[in-house]
């Protein structure tokens, strides 16, 4: 194997899953990473490791460097399965090891493996001396567990900030700086899975991530990489910052989305008049069918547009299921400073858009706007769409906000 060396004495012994689709319950078209990080030095350092199942890659990677029996640290920066997954495998062969986590990192290790390993637990400010290196600990709870936290090399100015700034990528680059999917093309798929990880994942602990980077800055931590858990490595640790700085504020562009589902095409055609009057006021609109596109692909759509229009039919007086479910998912995500409207169709009783107002002030949102047709829309019915998205545009435009 070739060992991938982020600096001298720092290398990446992780595993790329090629095949994965679905991570919690998002899928993933373009596959994932496990990152887990080796640091040599007079004291030798693992920081993380990955899912079950790809331990023996893992180690193997790790032989090629030195032989991992003789690991002194396991740092675990997150309890979560697909970071500890192969802990027990490398405890078995590294039996002098330290684990070191969190207290609620402890917790959680003892409570998912019922082991008794030998733990030291840390809070932001311990350090680890391992010779010329020094590992620089940093509680990060909620971001996006209890447990978490990051683990700074001080000397090389690396953070290792396990779920934070990750991507769910598959390469056989390991450096965003490497990675472009279109040949002569200008293109950015590292920032492109970046923000729908953030919004899938991390969009609900917007005010947490805030205060963490400007609980950095006050550190005095400079950084020169961050090396996620997940995906590609930033060598501009200064782009993925900002973007999330940008995320977590709420910043957003000029965009509507109509997202929707129908039943005998009412609705649909609802959708269709809608998005034609925002587009035709200047306004960048999409369109988003509920069971043609996948809900996180949304989500990360949702992210970054201004305002939000859901429209759904009704179904026993109530709206229709993916509608339900998808709103389910995503006012869990608690997406900031949006623009919100809705619109339905129904046949012999309506109910559809007053369920989904009420689902949408349930999670303290206000839709500025509603509208309901009986059965298809005739010509007055389809003006009053259009209207609708013009109103809209102009209110994105004017950048209000709710």
């Amino acid at each position: 194997m070739t060992k991938i060396e982020l600096t001298n004495g720092v290398y990446w012994v992780g595993v790329v899953d090629w095949n994965l689709r679905d991570f919690h319950g998002y899928t993933t078209p373009r596959g994932g990473t496990y990152n887990a990080y080796l640091i040599v030095d007079d004291k030798i350092a693992l920081v993380d490791t990955v899912k079950h199942g790809f331990a023996g890659e893992m180690i193997e990677r790790i032989k090629e460097i030195i032989d991992p029996s003789k690991i002194d640290y396991i740092v675990s920066n997150h309890v979560e399965m697909d970071h500890s997954g192969s802990l027990p495998e490398i405890m078995k062969i590294a039996t002098n090891a330290q684990v070191i986590a969190t207290e609620k990192g402890k917790e959680g290790l003892l409570r998912h493996y019922r082991t008794n390993w030998n733990f030291r637990t840390v809070k932001t400010g311990d350090e680890l001396t391992l010779g010329k290196k020094t590992l620089f600990f940093i509680t990060a709870p909620m971001l996006h567990w209890p447990d978490s936290m990051f683990t700074y090399l001080k000397e090389d100015k690396i953070l290792l900030s396990n779920d934070g700034f990750g991507q769910h990528l598959a390469s056989s680059f390991r450096f965003d700086e490497d990675l472009c999917s279109l040949l002569g093309y200008e293109c950015d798929t590292v920032m492109d899975e970046a923000a729908k990880y953030y919004a899938n994942i991390l969009m609900p602990f917007a005010g947490i991530i805030l205060k963490k980077i400007e609980e950095l800055q006050k550190l005095g931590i400079e950084i020169k990489m961050v090396a996620p858990s997940h995906g590609m490595i930033w060598t501009n640790p200064g782009k993925i910052i900002d973007a999330y700085l940008k995320w977590a504020q709420g910043i957003s562009k000029q965009k509507v989305l109509v997202i929707y589902d129908t039943m005998w095409n009412s609705t649909e055609t609802m959708a269709n008049e809608i998005l034609r009057g925002v587009a035709d006021s200047g306004v960048e609109a999409a369109l988003f069918h509920l069971r043609k596109n996948e809900w996180s692909e949304i989500v990360k759509e949702v992210l970054e547009a201004k305002a939000v229009i859901i429209g759904s039919p009704t179904l026993n007086n109530g709206m229709f299921p993916t509608v339900g479910g998808f709103l389910t998912y995503l006012m869990g995500l608690r997406p900031k400073n949006k623009l919100w409207a809705t619109f339905g169709s129904y046949g012999w009783a309506g109910g559809a858009v007053k369920a989904v107002n009420e689902k949408l002030k349930s999670a303290g949102f206000e839709p500025v706007e509603s509208l309901e047709v009986n059965f298809r829309p005739d010509e007055q019915d389809l003006a009053k769409c259009y209207a609708l998205g013009q109103k809209i545009a102009s209110m994105v435009k004017a950048n209000e906000t709710v």
